[in-house]
């Protein structure tokens, strides 16, 4: 198993990015990073999770793995809304149980249509819990939607 870990400013020279890029994917979860003193490290496995390949997890004999790919439809959302949805949604999908296999998310919005699309892709239970954030979320009362899609 490799141990490396490095700096940012060596992350951005391996990635082509500027170093504040870097940051701001520490900041905002996207590459996970220890702070020792005034400096981020990243493990060398968390670099190569955030490029898209991941280290080959050890296989488990006679354990199936579990996808999950769900598709919500949301309509009567303006883009305001949906933008703040599809924060929520991000943040909810971000607190993955499991580092091995982090749940993926995207969000459409149409605007002419006013609806958002959401797919999220992951294991059962991780995917289970973000559509009960979802539901909470719309049912809830909040104020979120300002528009009641078709008066029901």
């Amino acid at each position: 198993m490799r141990e490396e870990m490095y700096s940012v400013e060596q992350v951005a020279d391996r990635l082509g990015l500027h170093v504040r890029t870097v940051r701001g994917y520490i900041r905002a979860g996207r590459l996970k990073a220890v702070r020792i003193g005034k400096q981020y490290r990243i493990a060398h496995a968390d670099l190569e999770a955030l490029t898209g390949r991941p280290q080959p997890a050890p296989a488990r004999s006679g354990v199936a793995r579990v996808e999950v790919s769900s598709i919500v439809q949301i309509d009567g959302i303006d883009r305001a809304s949906a933008d703040r949805l599809g924060t929520l949604v991000m943040a909810g999908a971000n607190t993955s149980h499991d580092p091995a296999h982090p749940m993926r998310v995207q969000t459409v919005h149409d605007e002419d249509r006013d609806r958002m699309k959401i797919v999220i892709l992951g294991g059962a239970a991780a995917t289970a819990e973000v559509l009960r954030l979802l539901e909470a979320i719309l049912d809830g009362g909040n104020g979120l939607l300002t528009r009641e899609a078709g008066g029901a």
